[in-house]
């Protein structure tokens, strides 16, 4: 099954590293957020990547091109480029990975769109290239096929940007530093599509606005509700906040043993 994962938008949110790399090529830790992303899809099982390129996309192609070379050890013989391996410090060789140019401007419907030709199955999955959770995408996968809709969208509850303040009198009765809002819903990406989507699509449409309000008037869009851990990269304090939980020594986005082995008895 296909992971469609867009990666084209300007970011100018974060003009401060996007003037120099596009958005999923900025580093959280020691690797981009992009590959934390595809991280999450390949620890299921799921390591077949079409990505959506736009701006700065010769950046991403670089890294995937050079992937095997950065992370291993290697003897270059000058004059004839011939480079022999040793090393290889990595497990992603199974990993299959589409670099599709969708356009400078495109927008998010139009670049899933321009990569139909590429999905060969009936289902597949997408996500935004900026957001990181601990989402079990096995059980998003079972709740999308017993639902039976043509798409299924991740609902999260966001930080909230301030502390929560609850006051009693003159009192503080608690006082909580930016918890995860208790209230509300919002689109936290992590998407699976069957194929009829496409007939929702144009090349210059915004997935979240036509197709996204048409599907859930016509009662073909589901919501598969995770209160977990989420957290999307739209300013540099949310790049210093995902920095934080990398060097915490488990951050959210990474499941335990335990819940690896959980997921893979849901679809067994």
């Amino acid at each position: 099954m296909k992971t469609v994962i867009l990666c084209g938008g300007l970011g100018t949110r974060l003009r401060e590293e996007t003037e120099f790399r596009p958005k999923p090529m900025i580093v959280v830790g020691d690797k981009p957020i992009l590959w934390h992303i595809m991280r999450i899809y390949s620890s299921y099982g799921f390591k077949d990547f079409i990505l959506c390129l736009g701006y700065k996309g010769e950046a991403i192609k670089s890294y995937f091109l050079e992937y095997d070379l950065l992370y291993s050890d290697f003897t270059v013989r000058l004059g004839t480029k011939e480079i022999a391996r040793h090393s290889v410090f990595h497990d992603e060789s199974d990993w299959r990975v589409t670099l599709a140019e969708t356009g400078l401007q495109t927008m998010t419907g139009g670049r899933i769109k321009r990569i139909e030709r590429y999905v060969d199955g009936d289902t597949f999955m997408m996500t935004y290239g900026d957001g990181l959770a601990n989402v079990d995408i096995r059980r998003l996968l079972k709740f999308h096929k017993e639902k039976g809709k043509i798409a299924t969208v991740t609902a999260v509850r966001p930080i909230a940007r301030f502390g929560e303040l609850a006051v009693n009198g003159d009192l503080a009765a608690s006082f909580r530093e930016k918890p995860q809002i208790e209230s509300g819903w919002i689109n936290g990406g992590f998407f699976v599509f069957n194929r009829k989507v496409f007939d929702y699509l144009d090349e210059d449409c915004v997935l979240e606005k036509g197709p996204m309000e048409t599907l859930a008037k016509k009662r073909q869009l589901a919501v598969y509700k995770h209160a977990g851990y989420w957290r999307c990269m739209d300013t540099f304090r949310d790049l210093e906040a995902l920095n934080h939980d990398w060097m915490s020594g488990r951050p959210g986005w990474l499941r335990s043993p335990r819940e690896d082995r959980k997921s893979r008895q849901v679809l067994s």
